[in-house]
């Protein structure tokens, strides 16, 4: 979801956080109880599996001062709506953050969320950790030894929160982000129920879910926002709800139907 004009709004925040449901989307759980744990920095919430909770938390914090400081110099990284060019300056996150607006067609900090997520999961993983979840606020980034269910929440469309996808240890690690113009504080274009993106990278996800919610205002808009973020290179699929009609486009993982 496209961030508003404002520097402080470096992370998107959506509704209330549970472990089912995690603002847009949401972690659920298969087969043996994980543990997650929430931590709170400045306006963001997080909700965190990983033996290395210290070494996730730790790069929340670090990358966060990184870009903030950055920011604190180059305005129009975290004002723009259209994509931004990198100073030499610039953190290894905001590079991320601006090739992925690049591909998606949007503003740098529309993948914010997703980059945050990645980077924090990674540095556990770098600490020793076999296993790593972290949910951003709806922006997911998953390497796991265990199936983990992600449910997929779309507002107040009788669809509800009753869709999930399935993913699987051996299609990880990757990332599910979300956007949605009916949820959440963050600015969205369009008037999408939920938007959806499965990529490799978490800024490209989070990136290119932002296109596709923009695009959609009506059920008609549907098939052009598959199309243009389906092609975007490195998105693996993409979803996209608006009322009762669902899109889906490219390899997503299997579709689980939750009560």
């Amino acid at each position: 979801m496209q961030k508003r004009d404002d520097a402080k709004d470096l992370q998107r925040r959506r509704g209330p956080a549970s472990l089912l449901c995690c603002g847009v989307t949401g972690i659920g759980r298969m087969g043996i109880e994980r543990v997650y744990r929430r931590f709170v920095h400045k306006e963001a919430v997080f909700e965190i599996c990983c033996e290395r909770f210290d070494a996730v938390v730790e790069e929340i914090v670090r990358q966060r001062e990184l870009l903030e400081e950055y920011i604190a110099v180059h305005g129009e990284f975290a004002s723009s709506l259209a994509p931004v060019e990198c100073r030499c300056e610039a953190p290894e996150a905001a590079r991320q953050m601006a090739w992925a607006g690049r591909l998606a067609g949007t503003g740098p900090m529309a993948a914010v969320a997703g980059a945050m997520a990645q980077r924090a999961a990674v540095a556990g993983l770098e600490a020793g950790a076999e296993e790593a979840i972290v949910d951003n606020g709806g922006d997911i980034y998953i390497k796991a030894v265990r199936a983990v269910t992600i449910r997929l929440y779309t507002g107040g469309t009788q669809l509800g929160g009753r869709l999930a996808f399935a993913i699987r240890p051996e299609d990880t690690p990757v990332a599910v982000c979300s956007s949605s113009g009916r949820m959440g504080h963050s600015l969205s274009l369009g008037d999408c129920d939920l938007a959806t993106v499965v990529a490799r990278d978490g800024a490209l996800a989070d990136a290119a879910a932002t296109r596709a919610a923009n695009m959609v205002r009506a059920e008609n808009d549907i098939d052009e926002a598959l199309e243009a973020v389906a092609s975007i290179d490195g998105v693996e699929g993409v979803l996209i709800v608006k009322n009762e009609r669902i899109g889906l486009a490219g390899h997503l993982p299997p579709l689980a139907k939750v009560m």
